[in-house]
Protein backbone atom coordinates (compact mmCIF):
# COMPACT_ATOMS: atom_id res chain seq x y z
CA UNK A 1 0.00 0.00 0.00
CA UNK A 2 1.11 3.11 -0.69
CA UNK A 3 0.36 7.12 -0.09
CA UNK A 4 -1.41 9.66 -2.67
CA UNK A 5 -0.63 7.27 -5.80
CA UNK A 6 -2.15 3.93 -6.12
CA UNK A 7 -0.95 0.92 -8.40
CA UNK A 8 -2.46 -2.10 -10.34
CA UNK A 9 -2.88 -5.45 -9.24
CA UNK A 10 0.31 -6.31 -9.16
CA UNK A 11 1.75 -3.28 -7.02
CA UNK A 12 -1.32 -3.13 -5.11
CA UNK A 13 -3.70 -5.95 -4.33
CA UNK A 14 -2.07 -6.62 -0.89
CA UNK A 15 -3.25 -8.70 2.20
CA UNK A 16 -1.81 -9.36 6.02
CA UNK A 17 -0.07 -12.20 6.85
CA UNK A 18 0.12 -11.99 10.89
CA UNK A 19 3.03 -14.85 11.81
CA UNK A 20 3.52 -15.29 15.78
CA UNK A 21 6.96 -13.65 16.79
CA UNK A 22 8.22 -11.06 18.93
CA UNK A 23 11.84 -9.36 18.17
CA UNK A 24 14.37 -8.32 20.33
CA UNK A 25 17.62 -8.32 18.42
CA UNK A 26 19.20 -4.96 19.13
CA UNK A 27 21.29 -3.02 17.09
CA UNK A 28 25.19 -2.52 17.65
CA UNK A 29 27.80 -0.82 15.86
CA UNK A 30 28.90 -3.33 13.60
CA UNK A 31 25.33 -4.00 11.81
CA UNK A 32 24.67 -7.26 13.44
CA UNK A 33 22.40 -8.34 16.07
CA UNK A 34 22.66 -9.58 19.77
CA UNK A 35 20.19 -11.14 22.21
CA UNK A 36 18.25 -7.77 23.84
CA UNK A 37 16.93 -8.35 27.84
CA UNK A 38 13.13 -8.52 27.79
CA UNK A 39 11.75 -4.98 28.96
CA UNK A 40 10.56 -4.98 32.67
CA UNK A 41 6.73 -4.85 31.39
CA UNK A 42 6.25 -6.46 28.10
CA UNK A 43 4.21 -5.20 24.97
CA UNK A 44 0.22 -6.57 25.92
CA UNK A 45 -0.54 -9.23 22.92
CA UNK A 46 -3.83 -7.47 20.53
CA UNK A 47 -6.82 -9.03 21.08
CA UNK A 48 -7.27 -12.64 18.99
CA UNK A 49 -9.82 -10.68 16.66
CA UNK A 50 -8.58 -6.51 16.16
CA UNK A 51 -9.51 -3.96 13.94
CA UNK A 52 -6.92 -1.85 12.87
CA UNK A 53 -7.16 0.82 9.99
CA UNK A 54 -4.08 1.83 8.81
CA UNK A 55 -2.65 5.31 9.89
CA UNK A 56 -0.99 7.59 7.20
CA UNK A 57 2.20 8.84 9.13
CA UNK A 58 3.71 11.01 6.38
CA UNK A 59 0.87 13.60 6.29
CA UNK A 60 1.36 15.40 9.39
CA UNK A 61 -1.97 14.43 11.01
CA UNK A 62 -2.22 13.53 14.96
CA UNK A 63 -1.78 9.67 15.48
CA UNK A 64 -3.58 10.15 18.66
CA UNK A 65 -5.89 13.05 17.79
CA UNK A 66 -7.51 10.91 14.87
CA UNK A 67 -7.68 7.47 17.10
CA UNK A 68 -9.65 9.66 19.73
CA UNK A 69 -11.46 11.49 17.15
CA UNK A 70 -12.12 8.06 15.13
CA UNK A 71 -12.78 5.91 18.37
CA UNK A 72 -10.59 3.78 17.09
CA UNK A 73 -7.88 1.58 19.65
CA UNK A 74 -5.41 0.32 17.41
CA UNK A 75 -4.11 1.78 14.03
CA UNK A 76 -1.56 0.29 11.88
CA UNK A 77 1.19 2.53 11.27
CA UNK A 78 1.93 3.67 7.49
CA UNK A 79 5.36 3.17 6.50
CA UNK A 80 9.01 2.68 8.00
CA UNK A 81 11.67 2.00 5.13
CA UNK A 82 15.36 2.87 4.85
CA UNK A 83 16.53 6.85 2.92
CA UNK A 84 17.85 5.06 0.18
CA UNK A 85 18.75 1.56 -1.31
CA UNK A 86 21.65 -0.47 0.36
CA UNK A 87 21.07 1.37 4.00
CA UNK A 88 20.05 -1.24 6.66
CA UNK A 89 18.72 2.13 8.86
CA UNK A 90 14.91 2.16 8.96
CA UNK A 91 13.45 5.65 9.33
CA UNK A 92 9.75 6.58 9.13
CA UNK A 93 8.49 6.91 5.66
CA UNK A 94 12.67 7.09 4.65
CA UNK A 95 12.85 10.74 6.44
CA UNK A 96 16.11 11.24 8.16
CA UNK A 97 14.29 13.39 10.31
CA UNK A 98 12.30 10.68 11.60
CA UNK A 99 14.41 8.23 13.53
CA UNK A 100 13.14 5.23 15.19
CA UNK A 101 13.07 6.80 18.49
CA UNK A 102 10.88 8.09 21.31
CA UNK A 103 10.84 11.83 19.96
CA UNK A 104 9.09 10.33 16.51
CA UNK A 105 5.37 9.30 17.57
CA UNK A 106 6.53 8.06 20.88
CA UNK A 107 4.13 9.98 22.67
CA UNK A 108 1.13 10.05 20.69
CA UNK A 109 2.07 6.14 20.62
CA UNK A 110 2.38 6.03 24.79
CA UNK A 111 -0.96 7.37 24.73
CA UNK A 112 -2.62 5.07 22.76
CA UNK A 113 -1.29 2.27 24.98
CA UNK A 114 -2.59 4.11 27.76
CA UNK A 115 -5.80 3.51 26.72
CA UNK A 116 -6.01 0.31 26.29
CA UNK A 117 -4.90 0.28 22.76
CA UNK A 118 -1.61 0.19 20.33
CA UNK A 119 -0.24 0.64 17.12
CA UNK A 120 1.25 -2.01 14.83
CA UNK A 121 4.37 0.16 12.35
CA UNK A 122 4.24 -0.93 8.71
CA UNK A 123 7.67 -1.56 6.98
CA UNK A 124 7.39 -0.81 3.24
CA UNK A 125 4.81 0.01 1.13
CA UNK A 126 4.62 0.82 -2.51
CA UNK A 127 7.26 3.70 -2.89
CA UNK A 128 9.52 1.66 -0.71
CA UNK A 129 8.82 -1.61 -2.66
CA UNK A 130 9.16 0.01 -5.97
CA UNK A 131 12.21 2.13 -5.05
CA UNK A 132 14.49 -0.56 -3.46
CA UNK A 133 14.11 0.90 -0.19
CA UNK A 134 11.88 -1.72 1.64
CA UNK A 135 14.57 -2.97 4.26
CA UNK A 136 14.66 -6.71 3.34
CA UNK A 137 15.40 -5.52 -0.22
CA UNK A 138 17.64 -2.38 1.08
CA UNK A 139 19.76 -4.27 3.57
CA UNK A 140 21.44 -7.17 2.41
CA UNK A 141 22.39 -8.62 5.70
CA UNK A 142 19.64 -10.26 7.59
CA UNK A 143 20.97 -9.67 11.24
CA UNK A 144 21.04 -6.23 10.64
CA UNK A 145 17.12 -6.55 9.18
CA UNK A 146 15.99 -8.62 12.01
CA UNK A 147 17.64 -5.64 14.32
CA UNK A 148 15.98 -3.06 12.44
CA UNK A 149 12.40 -5.00 13.46
CA UNK A 150 13.54 -5.09 16.96
CA UNK A 151 14.34 -1.92 17.31
CA UNK A 152 10.91 -0.29 16.59
CA UNK A 153 9.53 -3.39 18.96
CA UNK A 154 11.71 -2.30 21.43
CA UNK A 155 11.81 1.58 21.38
CA UNK A 156 7.71 1.44 20.88
CA UNK A 157 6.89 -1.61 23.30
CA UNK A 158 4.32 -3.13 20.37
CA UNK A 159 3.16 -6.42 19.37
CA UNK A 160 3.15 -6.55 15.84
CA UNK A 161 4.88 -5.56 13.27
CA UNK A 162 3.30 -5.19 9.56
CA UNK A 163 5.46 -5.98 6.70
CA UNK A 164 3.79 -4.45 3.17
CA UNK A 165 5.85 -6.89 0.57
CA UNK A 166 4.17 -5.62 -2.80
CA UNK A 167 5.48 -4.97 -6.17
CA UNK A 168 9.49 -5.29 -6.75
CA UNK A 169 9.74 -6.41 -3.37
CA UNK A 170 7.71 -9.54 -4.73
CA UNK A 171 9.70 -10.11 -7.58
CA UNK A 172 13.31 -10.22 -5.31
CA UNK A 173 13.63 -13.49 -4.29
CA UNK A 174 17.06 -12.53 -2.45
CA UNK A 175 14.68 -10.06 -0.53
CA UNK A 176 11.98 -12.66 0.11
CA UNK A 177 14.07 -14.91 1.40
CA UNK A 178 15.87 -12.41 4.24
CA UNK A 179 12.73 -11.04 5.05
CA UNK A 180 11.81 -14.33 6.39
CA UNK A 181 15.14 -15.41 7.73
CA UNK A 182 15.13 -12.30 9.85
CA UNK A 183 11.21 -12.40 10.83
CA UNK A 184 12.86 -16.20 12.23
CA UNK A 185 15.41 -15.01 13.99
CA UNK A 186 13.12 -12.52 16.10
CA UNK A 187 10.58 -15.24 16.67
CA UNK A 188 13.40 -17.40 17.99
CA UNK A 189 14.78 -14.59 19.87
CA UNK A 190 10.98 -14.30 21.38
CA UNK A 191 10.30 -17.46 22.13
CA UNK A 192 13.50 -17.54 24.77
CA UNK A 193 12.77 -14.19 26.58
CA UNK A 194 8.93 -15.06 26.74
CA UNK A 195 7.93 -12.01 24.80
CA UNK A 196 4.76 -11.94 22.27
CA UNK A 197 5.25 -10.24 18.94
CA UNK A 198 3.63 -10.69 15.76
CA UNK A 199 4.59 -10.20 12.16
CA UNK A 200 2.17 -9.34 9.29
CA UNK A 201 3.37 -9.43 5.23
CA UNK A 202 0.80 -7.30 3.30
CA UNK A 203 0.56 -9.51 -0.38
CA UNK A 204 -1.03 -9.65 -3.60
CA UNK A 205 -4.72 -10.72 -3.59
CA UNK A 206 -7.50 -11.91 -6.58
CA UNK A 207 -10.55 -12.32 -5.99
CA UNK A 208 -9.93 -15.70 -5.34
CA UNK A 209 -7.20 -16.03 -3.25
CA UNK A 210 -3.39 -14.92 -3.02
CA UNK A 211 -1.45 -15.24 -6.86
CA UNK A 212 0.48 -18.19 -7.22
CA UNK A 213 3.45 -19.17 -8.80
CA UNK A 214 7.08 -19.60 -7.64
CA UNK A 215 9.61 -17.31 -5.61
CA UNK A 216 10.36 -14.46 -7.14
CA UNK A 217 7.60 -13.79 -10.01
CA UNK A 218 5.45 -11.61 -7.89
CA UNK A 219 3.20 -14.82 -6.31
CA UNK A 220 2.31 -13.78 -2.75
CA UNK A 221 1.75 -17.82 -1.93
CA UNK A 222 5.52 -18.72 -2.86
CA UNK A 223 6.36 -15.58 0.22
CA UNK A 224 4.26 -17.92 2.17
CA UNK A 225 5.36 -20.63 1.48
CA UNK A 226 8.89 -19.61 1.66
CA UNK A 227 8.58 -18.15 4.98
CA UNK A 228 7.41 -21.66 5.79
CA UNK A 229 10.01 -22.96 4.46
CA UNK A 230 12.55 -21.18 6.64
CA UNK A 231 10.48 -22.35 9.76
CA UNK A 232 8.37 -19.00 10.67
CA UNK A 233 4.95 -19.52 12.47
CA UNK A 234 2.19 -17.89 10.53
CA UNK A 235 -0.80 -16.59 12.25
CA UNK A 236 -2.80 -14.34 10.20
CA UNK A 237 -2.62 -13.99 6.45
CA UNK A 238 -4.82 -10.27 6.35
CA UNK A 239 -5.61 -9.95 2.58
CA UNK A 240 -6.06 -6.34 1.02
CA UNK A 241 -9.20 -6.47 -0.42
CA UNK A 242 -9.32 -3.44 -3.30
CA UNK A 243 -7.86 -2.27 -6.51
CA UNK A 244 -8.62 -5.69 -8.33
CA UNK A 245 -7.93 -3.55 -11.78
CA UNK A 246 -9.65 -6.29 -13.74
CA UNK A 247 -11.97 -4.44 -15.81
CA UNK A 248 -14.90 -6.24 -14.06
CA UNK A 249 -17.38 -4.37 -11.95
CA UNK A 250 -17.28 -5.77 -8.19
CA UNK A 251 -19.60 -6.33 -4.97
CA UNK A 252 -16.75 -5.94 -2.79
CA UNK A 253 -18.14 -7.43 0.18
CA UNK A 254 -18.93 -11.08 -2.10
CA UNK A 255 -15.46 -10.55 -3.76
CA UNK A 256 -13.99 -9.90 0.04
CA UNK A 257 -15.90 -13.64 0.75
CA UNK A 258 -14.79 -15.16 -2.08
CA UNK A 259 -10.67 -14.15 -1.60
CA UNK A 260 -10.92 -15.20 1.75
CA UNK A 261 -12.50 -18.24 0.55
CA UNK A 262 -9.34 -18.72 -1.69
CA UNK A 263 -6.74 -17.85 1.07
CA UNK A 264 -8.71 -20.07 3.31
CA UNK A 265 -7.69 -23.43 0.91
CA UNK A 266 -4.59 -22.08 0.25
CA UNK A 267 -3.66 -22.37 4.15
CA UNK A 268 -5.15 -25.55 4.57
CA UNK A 269 -2.15 -26.97 2.06
CA UNK A 270 0.38 -25.17 3.84
CA UNK A 271 -1.23 -26.43 7.56
CA UNK A 272 -3.49 -29.89 6.46
CA UNK A 273 -3.35 -30.86 10.18
CA UNK A 274 -5.76 -27.61 11.36
CA UNK A 275 -9.25 -27.75 11.64
CA UNK A 276 -11.49 -25.09 9.41
CA UNK A 277 -11.85 -22.66 12.83
CA UNK A 278 -8.21 -22.82 13.25
CA UNK A 279 -7.57 -22.10 9.48
CA UNK A 280 -10.48 -18.99 9.44
CA UNK A 281 -8.74 -17.73 12.67
CA UNK A 282 -5.47 -16.88 10.38
CA UNK A 283 -7.01 -14.87 8.00
CA UNK A 284 -8.31 -10.90 7.92
CA UNK A 285 -9.07 -8.25 5.41
CA UNK A 286 -8.27 -4.52 4.60
CA UNK A 287 -10.86 -2.53 2.77
CA UNK A 288 -10.68 0.81 1.07
CA UNK A 289 -13.96 2.57 2.37
CA UNK A 290 -15.36 4.16 -0.91
CA UNK A 291 -14.08 4.35 -4.29
CA UNK A 292 -11.06 2.46 -4.77
CA UNK A 293 -8.00 3.54 -6.98
CA UNK A 294 -9.34 2.01 -10.27
CA UNK A 295 -12.66 3.48 -9.82
CA UNK A 296 -16.47 3.02 -9.88
CA UNK A 297 -16.90 -0.01 -10.66
CA UNK A 298 -15.09 -0.99 -7.80
CA UNK A 299 -16.67 1.02 -4.53
CA UNK A 300 -16.90 -0.49 -0.93
CA UNK A 301 -20.34 1.10 0.53
CA UNK A 302 -21.31 1.63 3.77
CA UNK A 303 -23.80 -1.18 3.33
CA UNK A 304 -20.59 -3.40 2.33
CA UNK A 305 -18.76 -2.96 5.38
CA UNK A 306 -21.84 -3.87 7.45
CA UNK A 307 -21.79 -7.33 5.42
CA UNK A 308 -18.46 -7.48 5.83
CA UNK A 309 -18.58 -6.87 9.71
CA UNK A 310 -21.74 -9.66 9.83
CA UNK A 311 -19.19 -12.34 7.87
CA UNK A 312 -15.82 -11.31 9.86
CA UNK A 313 -17.47 -11.88 13.14
CA UNK A 314 -19.19 -15.32 12.04
CA UNK A 315 -16.19 -16.81 10.62
CA UNK A 316 -14.08 -15.68 13.42
CA UNK A 317 -11.34 -14.14 11.29
CA UNK A 318 -8.70 -12.60 13.10
CA UNK A 319 -8.40 -8.85 11.48
CA UNK A 320 -10.28 -6.26 9.76
CA UNK A 321 -8.69 -3.30 8.42
CA UNK A 322 -8.60 -0.35 6.09
CA UNK A 323 -6.94 2.04 3.74
CA UNK A 324 -6.74 4.63 5.41
CA UNK A 325 -7.80 5.95 8.58
CA UNK A 326 -7.95 10.01 6.87
CA UNK A 327 -10.40 8.54 4.45
CA UNK A 328 -12.99 7.65 6.62
CA UNK A 329 -15.45 10.47 5.65
CA UNK A 330 -17.67 11.74 2.80
CA UNK A 331 -15.80 14.60 1.88
CA UNK A 332 -15.49 14.23 -1.81
CA UNK A 333 -18.41 12.01 -3.35
CA UNK A 334 -17.44 10.64 -6.69
CA UNK A 335 -14.11 10.92 -6.25
CA UNK A 336 -11.53 7.45 -6.46
CA UNK A 337 -8.76 6.75 -4.87
CA UNK A 338 -7.69 10.18 -2.42
CA UNK A 339 -5.91 9.73 0.68
CA UNK A 340 -8.26 12.58 2.55
CA UNK A 341 -11.73 10.98 1.67
CA UNK A 342 -13.83 7.88 0.92
CA UNK A 343 -15.59 9.38 -2.39
CA UNK A 344 -19.19 7.97 -1.36
CA UNK A 345 -22.17 9.13 1.01
CA UNK A 346 -21.01 8.42 4.25
CA UNK A 347 -20.80 9.99 7.87
CA UNK A 348 -17.11 11.36 9.19
CA UNK A 349 -15.81 7.92 11.05
CA UNK A 350 -18.81 6.11 9.59
CA UNK A 351 -16.61 2.93 8.51
CA UNK A 352 -14.21 2.93 11.63
CA UNK A 353 -17.85 3.47 13.85
CA UNK A 354 -18.65 -0.43 11.42
CA UNK A 355 -15.70 -2.10 12.72
CA UNK A 356 -14.55 -0.55 15.89
CA UNK A 357 -16.38 -3.45 17.75
CA UNK A 358 -14.84 -5.74 15.58
CA UNK A 359 -11.85 -5.85 18.44
CA UNK A 360 -11.54 -7.75 21.34
CA UNK A 361 -15.29 -9.35 19.89
CA UNK A 362 -16.33 -12.84 19.20
CA UNK A 363 -18.63 -14.63 17.40
CA UNK A 364 -21.51 -12.98 19.28
CA UNK A 365 -20.33 -9.80 18.90
CA UNK A 366 -23.37 -8.53 17.46
CA UNK A 367 -23.37 -6.06 14.49
CA UNK A 368 -23.68 -2.58 15.04
CA UNK A 369 -27.28 -1.26 14.64
CA UNK A 370 -28.40 1.03 11.85
CA UNK A 371 -29.41 4.98 13.04
CA UNK A 372 -29.36 8.25 11.92
CA UNK A 373 -30.26 11.49 13.15
CA UNK A 374 -32.52 14.50 11.52
CA UNK A 375 -31.69 18.08 11.96
CA UNK A 376 -32.47 21.45 9.82
CA UNK A 377 -30.74 24.34 9.26
CA UNK A 378 -31.87 27.33 10.15
CA UNK A 379 -34.25 25.98 12.71
CA UNK A 380 -36.25 28.73 12.75
CA UNK A 381 -37.97 31.68 10.18
CA UNK A 382 -40.17 34.85 10.80
CA UNK A 383 -42.19 35.41 7.65
CA UNK A 384 -44.88 38.26 6.74
CA UNK A 385 -48.12 36.51 6.05
CA UNK A 386 -48.31 35.76 2.06
CA UNK A 387 -44.65 34.98 1.90
CA UNK A 388 -42.40 31.65 2.17
CA UNK A 389 -39.18 30.28 3.87
CA UNK A 390 -36.43 27.53 3.29
CA UNK A 391 -34.71 24.95 4.98
CA UNK A 392 -32.15 22.64 4.74
CA UNK A 393 -33.06 19.31 6.30
CA UNK A 394 -29.62 17.49 6.92
CA UNK A 395 -29.55 13.75 7.50
CA UNK A 396 -26.22 11.42 9.10
CA UNK A 397 -25.83 8.35 9.72
CA UNK A 398 -25.02 7.92 13.30
CA UNK A 399 -24.15 4.25 13.65
CA UNK A 400 -24.32 1.10 11.49
CA UNK A 401 -24.79 1.56 7.52
CA UNK A 402 -26.52 4.22 5.50
CA UNK A 403 -30.26 4.07 5.20
CA UNK A 404 -33.41 4.91 3.16
CA UNK A 405 -34.98 7.66 5.38
CA UNK A 406 -38.77 8.55 4.38
CA UNK A 407 -39.12 12.51 5.10
CA UNK A 408 -42.54 14.54 6.15
CA UNK A 409 -43.28 17.35 7.98
CA UNK A 410 -46.72 18.06 10.28
CA UNK A 411 -48.01 20.80 12.34
CA UNK A 412 -48.68 23.58 9.91
CA UNK A 413 -51.48 25.87 10.80
CA UNK A 414 -54.43 27.38 8.89
CA UNK A 415 -53.01 29.37 5.86
CA UNK A 416 -49.86 27.00 5.76
CA UNK A 417 -48.54 24.79 3.70
CA UNK A 418 -45.11 22.88 4.30
CA UNK A 419 -43.72 20.41 2.28
CA UNK A 420 -40.10 18.32 2.33
CA UNK A 421 -38.83 17.69 -0.70
CA UNK A 422 -37.22 14.75 -2.12
CA UNK A 423 -39.52 12.75 0.24
CA UNK A 424 -36.87 10.25 0.91
CA UNK A 425 -33.16 10.50 1.25
CA UNK A 426 -30.39 7.80 1.72
CA UNK A 427 -28.81 8.72 5.35
CA UNK A 428 -26.06 11.42 4.84
CA UNK A 429 -28.35 12.92 2.15
CA UNK A 430 -30.34 16.26 2.54
CA UNK A 431 -33.71 17.50 1.11
CA UNK A 432 -35.38 21.08 1.65
CA UNK A 433 -37.98 22.44 3.75
CA UNK A 434 -40.50 24.64 1.85
CA UNK A 435 -43.03 26.66 3.73
CA UNK A 436 -45.63 29.07 2.31
CA UNK A 437 -47.97 31.53 3.64
CA UNK A 438 -50.83 33.37 2.53
CA UNK A 439 -52.38 36.49 3.18
CA UNK A 440 -54.65 34.89 5.47
CA UNK A 441 -52.29 32.82 7.65
CA UNK A 442 -53.19 34.24 11.58
CA UNK A 443 -50.03 35.91 13.56
CA UNK A 444 -48.80 34.04 15.61
CA UNK A 445 -45.43 31.31 16.62
CA UNK A 446 -46.28 27.85 15.40
CA UNK A 447 -43.74 24.62 15.56
CA UNK A 448 -43.66 22.55 12.54
CA UNK A 449 -41.95 18.98 13.02
CA UNK A 450 -40.18 16.98 10.08
CA UNK A 451 -40.49 13.81 10.79
CA UNK A 452 -37.47 11.29 9.37
CA UNK A 453 -38.41 7.28 9.77
CA UNK A 454 -36.28 3.82 8.56
CA UNK A 455 -38.17 0.70 9.64
CA UNK A 456 -39.39 1.04 12.96
CA UNK A 457 -37.19 4.38 13.64
CA UNK A 458 -38.39 7.51 13.64
CA UNK A 459 -36.57 10.66 14.69
CA UNK A 460 -37.72 14.38 14.40
CA UNK A 461 -36.44 18.15 14.49
CA UNK A 462 -38.47 20.92 15.27
CA UNK A 463 -39.03 24.41 12.99
CA UNK A 464 -40.46 27.56 14.87
CA UNK A 465 -42.11 29.52 12.53
CA UNK A 466 -43.52 33.16 13.31
CA UNK A 467 -45.99 34.72 10.91
CA UNK A 468 -46.57 38.52 11.21
CA UNK A 469 -49.05 40.41 9.74
CA UNK A 470 -51.99 39.25 7.86
CA UNK A 471 -55.17 38.06 9.59
CA UNK A 472 -55.48 38.43 13.29
CA UNK A 473 -58.63 35.32 12.68
CA UNK A 474 -60.43 37.16 16.00
CA UNK A 475 -57.29 37.42 17.79
CA UNK A 476 -56.88 40.65 19.40
CA UNK A 477 -54.08 39.87 21.94
CA UNK A 478 -50.28 40.15 20.87
CA UNK A 479 -48.22 37.13 19.43
CA UNK A 480 -46.65 35.39 21.60
CA UNK A 481 -43.00 36.04 21.46
CA UNK A 482 -39.73 33.34 23.12
CA UNK A 483 -37.33 36.80 24.09
CA UNK A 484 -39.99 38.42 26.04
CA UNK A 485 -41.53 39.01 29.55
CA UNK A 486 -44.64 38.42 31.15
CA UNK A 487 -46.49 39.55 34.07
CA UNK A 488 -49.45 37.87 35.70
CA UNK A 489 -52.80 38.56 33.52
CA UNK A 490 -50.74 39.40 30.36
CA UNK A 491 -52.47 37.99 27.44
CA UNK A 492 -51.17 36.53 24.16
CA UNK A 493 -51.84 34.72 20.79
CA UNK A 494 -50.34 32.11 19.77
CA UNK A 495 -51.33 28.61 17.76
CA UNK A 496 -54.77 30.46 17.17
CA UNK A 497 -55.47 30.70 20.89
CA UNK A 498 -55.26 33.30 23.49
CA UNK A 499 -53.58 32.40 26.25
CA UNK A 500 -53.31 33.94 29.43
CA UNK A 501 -50.03 34.59 32.01
CA UNK A 502 -50.77 33.56 35.62
CA UNK A 503 -47.21 34.70 37.06
CA UNK A 504 -43.56 35.88 35.69
CA UNK A 505 -42.41 33.94 32.71
CA UNK A 506 -40.13 34.00 29.56
CA UNK A 507 -39.04 31.72 27.30
CA UNK A 508 -42.00 29.05 28.54
CA UNK A 509 -44.09 27.94 25.06
CA UNK A 510 -48.13 28.32 25.38
CA UNK A 511 -49.56 24.78 25.30
CA UNK A 512 -46.45 23.25 26.69
CA UNK A 513 -46.91 23.63 30.40
CA UNK A 514 -49.78 21.92 31.23
CA UNK A 515 -53.09 22.48 33.47
CA UNK A 516 -51.35 23.58 35.93
CA UNK A 517 -48.16 25.70 34.09
CA UNK A 518 -47.93 29.66 34.00
CA UNK A 519 -50.18 29.54 31.21
CA UNK A 520 -53.93 29.37 31.05
CA UNK A 521 -55.24 28.58 27.60
CA UNK A 522 -58.40 31.06 27.14
CA UNK A 523 -59.78 29.34 23.93
CA UNK A 524 -59.39 29.79 20.23
CA UNK A 525 -59.88 33.19 19.17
Amino acid sequence: MTGPVRRPLRALLTGLVTAAASAGLALTGAGGAHAAAPQATAATALPSHVFAPYFEAYNGDSLSGLAGASGNKYLTMAFIQTPSPGSCTPYWNGDTSLPIASSSFGSDISSIQAGGGDVIPSFGGYAADDGGTEIADSCTNVSSIAAAYEKVITTYNVSRIDLDTEDNSLTNAAGIDRRNKAVKMVQDWAASNGRTVQFSYTLPTTTHGLTTGTAGDGSGLSVLQNAVSNGVKLDVVNLMTFDYYDGATHNMATDTETAAQGLHDQLATLYPSKTDAQLWAMIGVTEMPGIDDYGAAETFTTANATTVYNWAVGKGINTLSFWALQRDNGGCPGQGGSDSCSGTTQSTWQFSQTFEPFSGGSSTTPPPANDFSVSLSPASASVAAGSSATSTVKTAVSSGSAQSVALGVSGAPAGVTASVSPASVTAGGSATLSVATTSAAKAGTYTLTVTGKAGSTTHTAAYTLTVTGGSSGGCTAQPWSSSAIYVGGDTVSYGGHTWLAKWWTTGETPGTTGEWGVWQDEGAC
